[in-house]
């Protein structure tokens, strides 16, 4: 008698909110968390320590730039002076329109519209390619002027520096042997810095091809974006760190004066 006055017991507000508690049975939710945004919270939590890391890391090589661009600022200056502005612009406007594509594509996914972020995720990977595809005229430069750290390096140009045929004047301050061979330090540190950088983009161009297809698998549009989130946080991290390589590399003492 009593386990049927239970049976028919209606829900309480206590029994209702007892049962939004309980595990939720979706094919995404990991059973040791006890709700979704419980599990949602963590992945963004351990996401953020990942970019802490990055953060760390990436900033010990900004600092590794500064410190050298001190000690050698003549050589630094004609080496920067080799960078393409107009390519590294261009770089720039499309890793910005990349970030804003995927800003969409996270709210794309929040609103549950699954075409949309398909379509949004789709032209963050084309920006993205474009992107790599831009820095790889800009290294393939470099091949041909051999400005790659290593014995095939080339100082001649910064010892020796051509004449602007239009104002018959030194394109650069001409640097003592000595300082030349510094400017090795200049593309070392640029190598290393653009190229760890282009090495976080090809990681994300390959994640964004994964998050499209679970996306065209209609995964992220009953609610469960974690994913999508939190790779916007990873790209943006990668954007925002290029904003910071563009100007140290590119602009700073871009006309020495000479």
């Amino acid at each position: 008698m009593d386990n049927a006055i239970v049976a028919t017991r209606p829900h309480t507000h206590e029994t209702a909110v007892a049962a939004e508690h309980e595990h939720v049975a979706l094919p995404q939710h990991r059973h040791h968390f006890e709700t979704k945004e419980q599990q949602r919270e963590a992945a963004t939590f351990g996401m953020w320590l990942f970019l802490l890391t990055e953060i760390m890391f990436f900033g010990g090589l900004f600092f590794a730039y500064l410190l050298y661009r001190n000690w050698y600022h003549d050589a630094f200056v004609v080496s920067s002076n080799q960078l393409s502005i107009p390519l590294g612009a261009a770089n720039t406007a499309i890793l910005i329109s990349s970030g804003f594509f995927m800003a969409l594509a996270v709210w794309a996914a929040e609103v549950q519209k699954k075409s949309l972020l398909v379509i949004f995720l789709v032209l963050t990977t084309v920006f993205g390619v474009a992107f790599l595809g831009i820095k790889a005229v800009e290294y393939h430069e470099k091949w041909e002027k051999h400005h790659i750290p290593g014995n095939h390096f080339d100082v001649s140009e910064f010892i020796n520096p051509p004449v602007n045929p239009k104002t018959g004047k030194l394109t650069e301050k001409p640097l003592a042997p000595d300082m030349a061979q510094k400017t090795q330090v200049f593309f070392f540190l640029y190598f290393a810095m653009t190229g760890m950088h282009a090495f976080h983009m090809i990681l994300g161009i390959g994640l964004l091809f994964w998050l499209t297809w679970r996306a065209n698998r209609g995964e992220f549009s009953a609610g469960y974006v974690a994913p999508i989130e939190n790779f916007g946080l990873y790209w943006h991290f990668v954007d925002i760190v290029w904003l910071f390589l563009f100007p140290l590399l590119y602009l700073i003492n871009r006309h020495p004066g000479y």
